[in-house]
C-alpha cells in the first residue's frame, strides 16, 4: 500500500463512526459560502449526503489501483454533468471537504492527514474534470415512456426511449434517472435490462422501495408519454468476451435487470460458455420474470437457471438466500461472476463467493443505492 492510502485510510477511520456529520457539515458550508450551488440539489439531501460518502469511500478503496481509481473518478465526472456542476466548482467542493475531515476529526486530526487529504482531493477533482470534460455527449438525455407494466403491487418493468442523440452503453450497465414531472432533481440509479438495441429503447426494472421517492414514482405514478431524464451509463459489470471462462450470475430481486442485459448480449454471440443463473427472491412474487426466463432457456441450451425463494413454505424450488443456495453446487472457483440486488445481497454473496475460493478477479458488481 502506498504512503498516500495508507494516509488516506488511517485518516477516514477517525471519522467513519461520524460520517452523518461529515456529509452534513460538508453541506451546510459548500451551500453557506456558495448559495447558488443549493438549486443544483433536491430539497430532501438524505440520499445525498449518502451518495457523498459512498463516493469518498470509493475512491480512497481504489486510489492504490490507478486504473480503476482513474476509470471511477472520470465516470464520476460525467455523470455529475446531469448536475450541470461547472469545472471551477469542484474546487470549492474540495475545499469544503476537506474541512469538514478537519472539523469532524478535531485533535485527531495531522498535518500528514491534512496533506494527504490535499494531494488525494487534487487528483480527485482533476480526473473528474477529465471525465466531465472529455465526454461529447449531452449531460442527460431525455427519454419518453412508451411502455409501463406492472408486475405485482411494487414492480414495474418500464420501456423508454431517447429522444435525441442515441445513447451508448455497455450491458450491464447502469444509469441516472429523473423523474421530472413528480420528483424533480433527484436522481437515482437504475440498471439497463436489455442490451442495445437498433430502436435504441431502454428497458428498466423498478421496484418501488418504502422512502424511495424516485422508485415509487417511476412504479405507481408514471405513465407512457411520460418523459424520464437519463444521465451518463456507469458500471464496471459487464462482458468480457475473451474469457473463457463459464459464466454464473447471482441476482436478487430486480437486480435481475443487468443480468438480463447480459444475457440478451450473449444470445446474440455465445456458443461455447455455460451461462448459470440463480435468481432469488424472498417469496415467488419476487420472481416476476421467471416466465421470459424459462423461454430463454428454451431456446439457448447453454442457459440454466435456478430460481429460490427465501421465505416462502409454498414455494416448490430450492430454498435459501440465493449465494447459499448456489454453495450447494460447484466447484465455482473457475467460473466468471456477475453479482447484482440489494446493498445486503451484494455484501453476502460477496463473502459467500470468498468461502467457496472464488478469485476476486473473476467476481464483478456494482454497487449504487436503489431507492
Amino acid at each position: 500500500m502506498s504512503d498516500l492510502a495508507q494516509l488516506l485510510k488511517e485518516s477516514w477511520v477517525l471519522v467513519e463512526e461520524e460520517r452523518d456529520q461529515v456529509a452534513g457539515y460538508f453541506y451546510a458550508r459548500l451551500f453557506l459560502d456558495r448559495p447558488d450551488l443549493r438549486q443544483l440539489f433536491p430539497v430532501q439531501m438524505d440520499t445525498q449526503r449518502r451518495c457523498l460518502i459512498e463516493a469518498i469511500v470509493s475512491a480512497v478503496g481504489s486510489i492504490d489501483d490507478p486504473e480503476q481509481f482513474t476509470d471511477y473518478l472520470q465516470s464520476l465526472g460525467r455523470a455529475h454533468r446531469k448536475f450541470q456542476v461547472q469545472a471551477a466548482d469542484y474546487a470549492a467542493f474540495g475545499g469544503m471537504l476537506l474541512e469538514a475531515l478537519r472539523t469532524v476529526a478535531g485533535d485527531r486530526w495531522s498535518v500528514e492527514y491534512d496533506e494527504a487529504w490535499g494531494a488525494a482531493l487534487e487528483l480527485l477533482i482533476t480526473n473528474l474534470v477529465i471525465g466531465a470534460e472529455s465526454d461529447p455527449n449531452p449531460a442527460f438525455w431525455h427519454a419518453e415512456v412508451l411502455d409501463h407494466e406492472r408486475r405485482g403491487t411494487d414492480v414495474a418493468v418500464l420501456t423508454c426511449r431517447p429522444l435525441q442523440h442515441r445513447l451508448e452503453y455497455q450491458p450491464g450497465q447502469y444509469v441516472s434517472v429523473e423523474v421530472p414531472r413528480y420528483q424533480p432533481r433527484l436522481w437515482r440509479s437504475y440498471s439497463i435490462a436489455n442490451a442495445p438495441r437498433a430502436d435504441n429503447t431502454l428497458e428498466f426494472h423498478v421496484r418501488a422501495a418504502a422512502a424511495g421517492w424516485v422508485s415509487s414514482a417511476l412504479v405507481r405514478r408514471v405513465r407512457p408519454g411520460d418523459l424520464l431524464r437519463v444521465a451518463a451509463p456507469m458500471g464496471s459489470m459487464v462482458l468480457d468476451r475473451d474469457s473463457p471462462r463459464d459464466i454464473v450470475c447471482l441476482a436478487g430481486g430486480v437486480g435481475f435487470a443487468p443480468v438480463k442485459a447480459l444475457i440478451d448480449e450473449l444470445t446474440r454471440y455465445n456458443r461455447s460458455r455455460w451461462v448459470h443463473v440463480y435468481l432469488g427472491g424472498r417469496t415467488r412474487d419476487d420472481l416476476y420474470d421467471l416466465a421470459e426466463l424459462s423461454q430463454l432457456c428454451a431456446a439457448y441450451p447453454w442457459l440454466n437457471v435456478v430460481p429460490c425463494c427465501s421465505d416462502d413454505p409454498g414455494w416448490t424450488g430450492e430454498h435459501g438466500e440465493v449465494a447459499d443456495v448456489l454453495a450447494r453446487y460447484g466447484p465455482w472457483y473457475e467460473h466468471d461472476f456477475f453479482v447484482a440486488g440489494s446493498a445486503g445481497m451484494v455484501r453476502s454473496s460477496l463473502r459467500r463467493l470468498a468461502e467457496l475460493d472464488v478469485p476476486a478477479e473473476h467476481i464483478h458488481y456494482d454497487s449504487f443505492g436503489e431507492v
